[in-house]
């Protein structure tokens, strides 16, 4: 296993220590453990069944560790999660999105959840419909929307409260080719101010993203490095992501 992580890097703003997952006999992750500071795009990367939706589901405080302890921003997940929730947005691959409401609605519906009221409601909603480009579609009903138009009003939601960490699940499974394009741009963007965690199984996001790469198979940590670590001998990333998920 490779596993050059950065320890000593400042301020974890995501922590997973010692993460184990089970079900009966079942191991969905066993002893996962990395951090992320401030300030990075980290592609958290495997094969489907790998334990990456687990890991996040722990991170973000929906399911409790059998092992170990999820962190954000300092908060543990399983005692602190409503602290830890102020500081994160999470965008699950297949958000909860109301076909019958338009964007401004959920918007307002959640920014009613979030207990934002008033001026601030109001500014933060303009400000991420004009982030996630949804000025032309801002009254229309969600299920008439595109699968990319509905990304944009998940993000938009995840953005309402002004995360500084973000969670990203498959943020650019089934869109086509120019919406994978305008995802991408905007998750660059925001990782200028925020820390990312994005999985997904498309190593081209790992190219066009990445600062650094998390790559898990089997529920097990099998490489933590950067890109070019990850090339390893002029290698590329379909060859070196087959050698350790094969070997996992």
């Amino acid at each position: 296993m490779t596993v050059s992580g950065k320890d000593s890097a400042p301020e974890a703003m995501i922590e997973a220590d010692g993460l184990s997952k089970f079900y009966g006999d079942f191991i969905a992750i066993k002893d996962v453990s990395f951090r992320i500071p401030r300030g990075e795009i980290v592609a958290f990367l495997g094969p489907n069944g790998a334990g990456k939706s687990t890991t996040m589901k722990i991170l973000t405080g929906y399911l409790a560790p059998s092992e170990g302890r999820a962190l954000i921003a300092g908060h543990d997940m399983a005692t602190d999660r409503l602290a830890g929730a102020e500081r994160l947005g999470y965008l699950p691959e297949n958000g909860p999105l109301y076909p019958d409401m338009t964007p401004r609605s959920l918007l307002e519906f959640f920014a009613d959840a979030r207990g934002l009221s008033g001026s601030r409601k109001r500014e933060r909603i303009e400000a991420v419909v004009k982030q996630c480009e949804l000025g032309s579609v801002i009254g229309k009903a969600i299920g008439k929307l595109s699968k990319g138009y509905r990304q944009r009003v998940g993000m938009a939601q995840v953005l309402l409260h002004e995360p500084d960490v973000l969670i990203l699940d498959e943020p650019t499974s089934g869109l086509d080719p120019n919406q994978i394009r305008e995802m991408r741009e905007t998750i660059r963007k925001l990782g200028q101010r925020k820390t990312i965690l994005l999985s997904t199984h498309i190593l081209q996001e790992v190219e066009a993203m990445a600062d650094r790469v998390i790559l898990i198979s089997d529920g097990r940590l099998r490489f933590d490095g950067t890109p070019g670590e990850l090339r390893r001998d002029g290698r590329g990333l379909d060859e070196r992501f087959h050698e350790l998920t094969r070997s996992a």
